[in-house]
């Protein structure tokens, strides 16, 4: 199967996926609880309605259902479970899939004996594993990736896998891990909350399965099982594909799950794990210390204060968000708990130059600012917000190339003949026809002189 193009959440993948694969998909019980709980909540209420019932349903029923009002939201429900090939309609009537309902039924009643829920280990763990140290471990992983990508030096440097997986991102971009540097895609990565950030690497994830030799469908099933999965309890991994098993190695660089060491049977889902398809409550920003996971934090309320002046005051320990708001502040003095700054000309275009863009600066502010400035209209200082457009824009109207140019041609028609030569090779840059100048880039250059030597060897 061929993996579709990157999407940027998971019901986008799925919903890209042949209808033969989705059927290998909702074979699994725990998958089919999963896609449900994807779902809008219409579409959740009209599966709910059809799941008991073996007969079809009208349309004209279903359509009586739902007030005038809510009708864009029953067409957007209607077609999201087109999409994803869970109902099937025929002469006016509408049913549930036949093998989606059958596994849905599964995870709902707990008639599931295809263990796609796991295996819960029957023998006690001597190394008892408790939820603190799970949290523990999901933080350490998963904020060392977000420490390299905004360059804290803090943590262990992640490992190639996962450095491979950023670039392929597009998150990263350099030549070796220590020419790494954060692009555009990667800061607006950052201001997503933690459940997001985890999707935008699995669904990568999914694309590289086929060049890793991967079944997508199994890789799909683990992913959901692991978002079924209990916190704080071992599960076996005897049941486990040999995908799986990979999989599973590789999800522990991600903080995702827990594993003592490689050979070891058993593994724990982590809080990553187990909010995967769940509505649970997720962090705002990336600085967030996990040791809940539906822990809140400081950034949930905000701590950036931005004054008129340009002045910024961060109440925040946390080096994550201190080298996140280093990527475009110019930072001067630090406190226990709280840093201090300025927004500069030089420092938004340092930003700039790293791809990230003043549209994306503003927002990390807005979603980011202190209470206190939220009982402001508007909530950022107008002058800030224009000005940081304006030094964009001060970049987007003049552009550098280097090259060399072409004058004191002895005559028109010396000057015709080579400018078209360095037309036809898409070397130049700009002319100016009037005075017989051009300019090309400097790779161009060289084929331009050798040319002007041919010619002058053949007079």
């Amino acid at each position: 199967m061929a993996a579709p193009l990157f999407r940027t959440s998971i019901n986008e993948y799925l919903e890209c996926l042949p209808e033969t694969v989705l059927l290998r998909l909702y074979q699994a019980p725990a998958t089919c609880l999963a896609v449900f709980r994807l779902q809008p909540p219409m579409a959740q209420q009209f599966v709910m309605t059809l799941l008991f019932d073996e007969k079809p349903l009208a349309m004209v029923n279903l359509n009586a259902w739902v007030q005038n009002s809510s009708r864009s939201k029953q067409y957007d429900a209607m077609d999201k479970l087109r999409s994803m090939h869970l109902i099937t309609e025929s002469s006016g009537y509408v049913t549930l899939q036949t093998i989606f309902r059958n596994g849905l039924r599964l995870a709902i009643v707990g008639g599931d004996q295809t263990m796609s829920f796991g295996i819960p280990c029957d023998t006690e763990d001597r190394h008892k594993v408790d939820i603190k140290a799970l949290d523990d471990h999901a933080s350490k992983h998963w904020e060392s990736i977000l420490h390299y990508m905004v360059g804290t030096g803090a943590g262990q440097r992640p490992n190639p896998g996962v450095l491979q997986l950023l670039k392929r991102s597009g998150l990263m971009e350099g030549t070796s891990p220590d020419d790494m540097h954060i692009t555009n895609s990667g800061f607006q990565f950052l201001l997503q909350d933690v459940n997001a950030q985890i999707w935008t690497l699995l669904l990568q994830y999914l694309n590289m399965s086929e060049d890793l030799q991967m079944d997508a469908v199994e890789v799909l099933h683990f992913l959901f099982m692991l978002g079924s999965l209990e916190l704080g309890r071992d599960y076996s991994t005897t049941a486990l594909s040999a995908t799986q098993k990979i999989m599973l190695d590789d999800l522990r660089d991600y903080g995702i799950v827990y594993q003592r060491k490689s050979s070891s049977r058993r593994f724990y889902p982590t809080c990553l794990a187990t909010t995967l398809t769940s509505d649970a409550p997720v962090l705002l920003t990336p600085a967030a210390c996990m040791e809940s996971a539906l822990a809140k934090n400081e950034s949930e309320t905000g701590f950036v204060i931005l004054e008129t002046n340009f002045k910024v005051y961060a109440y925040t320990s946390s080096p994550l968000q201190i080298a996140v708001l280093n990527l475009f502040v110019h930072l001067k003095f630090r406190f226990p708990n709280m840093v201090g700054g300025q927004i500069s000309r030089e420092s938004v275009r340092k930003a700039l130059a790293n791809g990230i863009t003043a549209d994306q600066i503003i927002q990390y502010l807005t979603v980011n600012a202190h209470p206190q400035m939220r009982k402001s209209t508007p909530l950022l200082p107008p002058t800030v917000v224009d000005q940081i457009q304006l030094w964009q824009l001060e970049l987007e109207r003049m552009k550098t190339v280097e090259g060399y140019l072409y004058s004191d041609f002895r005559n028109n028609a010396e000057y015709d003949v080579i400018a078209k030569y360095a037309n036809e090779l898409g070397v130049m840059v700009w002319e100016n026809r009037s005075k017989n100048f051009f300019f090309v880039t400097k790779e161009g250059n060289q084929q331009i002189v050798d040319y002007v030597k041919r010619r002058m060897e053949h007079r």
